[in-house]
């Protein structure tokens, strides 16, 4: 509002402040969500030694929980389905020459092996099974 001497007028310049002061707010928020979204199958590995995998040439990762239920990443399959689906992946990439393999140690040997099996048949060779780490054995194993 102006008056006729000129000493009340609006001012036309915006306060940065409540801004700066918002986008911060919001990026701590998405800062700290962030990690929490991501979301996997639940699978209880076994614990064993062994060197960590480089994120190079990430592999493709194949999952049996302790319901015996096999995942291509978050997808469920069968064991049936499991050796096409990686034949139709391996023609249409050079990713899929390596293939982890992520098994609970509730499920018994043999769905692993057959699992690794189907792994095999579909062409690709290398196979990695992913473990826990471990710092010792525990006395009820030795």
């Amino acid at each position: 509002m102006e008056t006729n001497n000129g000493r009340n007028r609006f001012v036309s310049q915006i306060n940065v402040t409540p801004l700066v002061d918002v986008m911060l707010v919001l990026l701590v928020i998405f800062m700290v969500t962030a990690p929490m979204m991501t979301s996997g199958i639940d699978v209880n590995l076994p614990k064993a030694d062994g060197q960590a995998v480089t994120k190079q040439n990430e592999p493709l990762v194949i999952t049996i929980d302790r319901s015996r239920n096999i995942y291509l990443g978050s997808k469920v399959l069968k064991l049936a389905e499991l050796r096409q689906k990686l034949t139709a992946i391996r023609s249409g990439s050079e990713q899929a020459k390596a293939v982890l393999l992520k098994a609970d140690e509730a499920v018994p040997y043999g769905v692993v092996v057959l699992a690794m099996s189907e792994i095999r048949k579909a062409g690709i060779d290398k196979v990695g099974m992913v473990t826990e780490p471990t710092t010792a054995f525990p006395a009820d194993r030795r």
